[in-house]
């Protein structure tokens, strides 16, 4: 994976620490544009639903 000369045990742990932090903000960023493109699309959908609303109500 990572060919990497560590001069300590500790040296080799954070390096895989920072690694893994590193890994799982990127998944939380990945989440967090799923999420957001959801919440527009929740957004989008209730506005039409009380837009059809409004229409049966006039018609």
């Amino acid at each position: 994976m990572f060919n990497c000369y560590f001069k300590s045990s500790k040296e080799k742990k954070r390096f895989y620490q920072h690694k893994k932090l590193e890994m799982l903000n990127y998944i939380k960023d990945s989440l967090e544009r799923k999420i957001a493109s959801v919440t527009a699309s929740i957004e989008v959908l209730e506005s039409q639903i009380s837009r059809d609303k409004e229409v049966e109500v006039t018609n």
